[in-house]
């Protein structure tokens, strides 16, 4: 209530409207600016999550196991428990007060005439866009997490994800059947043998594995916490990988492998400028390392580039 009251604030002009089409207008306004909030961060965490996975799992796993913890599966599956083809559908703003027709097409006072006009399209491409980001979100979550498909039967998330396919689609579908997929074989029998058109939807546009066995494996018994062992064994690798390459305390133990776990320096720039302490063996015989390898061996430069190999048989210094 209390975000919807900021949201409210922020949108509502303070002159108060005089006459019903600018209600109307702060009415759409209101709407569209919550559709601009869901659209914004349903992207931004998608793009998010795609970033941390190119760049190293365990970011990835970090921030998913975060979002996780903060109830993200329940409420994205709150979020499409709804009628889908009507949020879809919704038309929250004037087809004249969009770009560019708000600078080509001459404004004459926002009349409800003028308001009315317009070619819009079939659907909200800004609610389709959300919606899609969100199931691309809920699949990244439960790919391969065992744990985390069964918290997707135990919501009763199938009826809901088989309202979204009403959604024409095809990308949106996809992701939906995935997720359909995944947590098949713990829905039973039965399930599957009155959702047949599921099934073969699911075996005509998902990639499927050599072991896969969703569509003829049941496990009516699983529980979230029969598989809790694996999701503690990746939150300590992810804590252990934080250790090594984010761990700035100085109160904790030194950790023996931080230095082969630090990437190396490519740049020769960096290495030319490094400072190299010299032993003092080296310091002593440097006279003598000059003559011979230097000064008794001039060195031949046509020879060396007709070498196949581009090396000269110089004799090591014996000391």
């Amino acid at each position: 209530k209390n975000e919807s009251l900021n949201i409210f604030i922020d949108v509502i002009p303070p002159d108060t409207p005089t006459n019903m089409m600018e209600s109307a207008q702060n009415s759409v306004d209101i709407n569209r600016h919550k559709e601009v909030i869901v659209k914004a961060i349903s992207a931004i965490l998608l793009l998010l999550l795609k970033h941390f996975k190119i760049n190293h799992i365990y970011q990835f796993e970090f921030v998913s196991q975060h979002l996780v913890f903060a109830n993200c599966i329940p409420l994205v599956l709150k979020f499409f428990n709804q009628n889908v083809v009507q949020y879809v559908t919704l038309k929250n703003n004037f087809a004249v007060l969009n770009f560019p027709n708000c600078v080509i097409v001459p404004n004459s006072g926002n009349s409800s005439m003028d308001m009315v006009e317009g070619l819009d399209p079939a659907y909200c491409w800004r609610n389709l866009f959300s919606c899609i980001n969100l199931i691309r979100i809920l699949q990244k979550l439960t790919k391969w997490k065992h744990s985390r498909t069964v918290m997707l039967v135990v919501f009763r998330s199938a009826p809901i994800l088989k309202r979204a396919l009403k959604v024409k689609h095809p990308l949106m579908q996809l992701y939906v059947l995935k997720l359909l997929k995944v947590q098949t074989k713990y829905l039973g029998r039965n399930w599957r043998k009155t959702n047949m058109k599921i099934i073969s939807a699911i075996y005509r546009r998902v990639r499927h594995h050599l072991h896969d066995d969703w569509a003829y494996g049941n496990d009516l018994d699983a529980k979230p916490w029969d598989f809790q062992t694996e999701e503690f064994a990746l939150k300590n690798c992810v804590e252990q990988f934080n250790t090594n390459y984010y761990d700035t305390d100085s109160s904790q133990p030194i950790n023996p492998f931080r230095s082969e776990l630090e990437p190396i320096d490519t740049n020769y720039l960096s290495i030319l400028g490094e400072s190299v302490e010299l032993t003092q063996a080296w310091k002593q015989t440097y006279e003598h390392w000059l003559e011979v390898e230097v000064f008794q061996h001039p060195v031949d430069w046509d020879k060396l580039l007709e070498s196949p190999t581009g090396q000269l048989d110089i004799k090591p210094l014996e000391i």
